[in-house]
């Protein structure tokens, strides 16, 4: 690695250093290191807990268990200097022990976490939030055998390499990165670098050893939830038509278990919302801003009871501090899964979405017609 001298117009290479030679510690450096840069893997993680203990009859730790955007658990394995003979063999076995995590244990997990060292919060919330899930029934964690391997040291022996690639051969999703100090005065800098799979090949590798269990899989539990909610679709739109209501009459029947409709405000549309045990109807507040959407939140909820009183019901009104999108909403209980339901759940998504819109709509349209409205220190 080296530094660059735009001045006189030079490089000069930066100093490898060891770990040990900088007493860099482990648990204190490099595991803080990721738990506050998860990112630096190359991908979205979310840690849900660090020196995790909690395995049957073991006392063994988990140097950090993260989250992916697929909802797929993470063991983390980290060392300094050397990978050691042993580490594929450790976290084959971490794998294996929270390969048997069920979504309420992990939720758990997390929410132990976070009363210790994330400053509290909800733990099914900020899930939910990093899924891009609307609600926690929808969530799916740890499916099937998605569990996933990482290494992180300075330098890897050769039976790891090896064991590594032969396992990924074998449908195992591990990768190691080579993680490097490095020194320049009295900065110290770090490379941090995948290295198995490489990932100019990384693709085709998995590619090649998932072929055969995507030729010979069967319909998922998953596929038939988007089949269900396609067909529910079907019906809350026909009903939608019937009654007159036009904001969704451009919309087709989909997968998800959600229909959008905008508005007026870029980036908060109304919603119906198909759950398993009920039912909902929102305006989501999502700008890519979140202070932008606390101030549109906050502006509404200011005029709260004009707006209940139109609605003629009280509205469930989530900030959502931690989070960055806003809900105000209204829900109901149901058996979606019951098909002898659908034409009642569809009529009371008819009425209270009619109901929800028409409450909001002249907050809604004097702040389209007047943004600075938010900017006003009294509201």
């Amino acid at each position: 690695m080296f530094r660059v001298d735009r001045t006189a117009n030079r490089i000069s290479r930066l100093t490898q250093k060891r770990f040990g030679d900088l007493a860099l510690r482990e648990r204190d450096h490099l595991q803080e290191w990721l738990v506050h840069q998860p990112d630096a893997l190359g991908e979205d993680l979310l840690i849900l807990q660090k020196e995790f203990d909690g395995f049957d009859e073991t006392r063994e730790r988990l140097d950090l268990l993260a989250l992916d955007k697929a909802g797929n658990l993470v063991v983390i394995e980290n060392k300094l200097d050397d990978s050691g003979r042993d580490v594929t063999w450790q976290a084959l076995k971490y794998a294996a022990y929270v390969s048997g995590l069920k979504k309420t244990q992990i939720a758990e997990i997390f929410q132990h976490y976070l009363d210790r060292h994330g400053g509290g919060g909800s733990a099914t919330d900020i899930i939910c939030e990093f899924l891009e899930v609307e609600d926690w029934n929808e969530v799916v964690l740890n499916p099937g055998s998605g569990q996933r391997i990482m290494f992180v040291a300075a330098n890897f022996r050769r039976e790891v390499t090896a064991t590594a690639l032969w396992l990924i051969g074998r449908g195992i999703a591990v990768q190691c990165f080579r993680v490097t100090p490095y020194a320049f005065d009295d900065e110290l800098f770090l490379d941090l670098q995948q290295i198995i799979p490489p990932p100019e090949a990384a693709d085709y590798m998995i590619n090649v050893a998932s072929k055969e269990a995507e030729e010979t899989s069967s319909m998922t539990g998953q596929s038939r939830r988007h089949n269900i909610r396609r067909e529910f679709w079907e019906v809350a739109l026909e009903r939608l038509r019937t009654d007159g209501v036009t904001m969704f009459a451009n919309i087709s029947p989909g997968k998800e278990n959600w229909l959008n409709a905008g508005s007026g405000i870029g980036g908060c549309p109304f919603m119906l919302l198909f759950l398993q045990q009920g039912a909902k109807v929102q305006l989501y507040i999502g700008k890519s801003d979140r202070e932008q959407n606390k101030r549109i939140f906050d502006w509404l909820h200011a005029k709260k009871d004009q707006i209940e009183a139109e609605f003629e019901a009280p509205l469930q009104w989530r900030r959502l501090d931690k989070l960055k999108a806003s809900l105000i909403l209204f829900e109901t209980s149901f058996d979606g899964l019951d098909r002898e339901n659908w034409p009642e759940i569809a009529a009371w998504m008819s009425e209270h979405i009619r109901k929800l819109e028409a409450a909001l709509r002249g907050p809604l349209t004097e702040l389209a017609r007047n943004p600075t409205l938010l900017n006003r220190q009294d509201v």
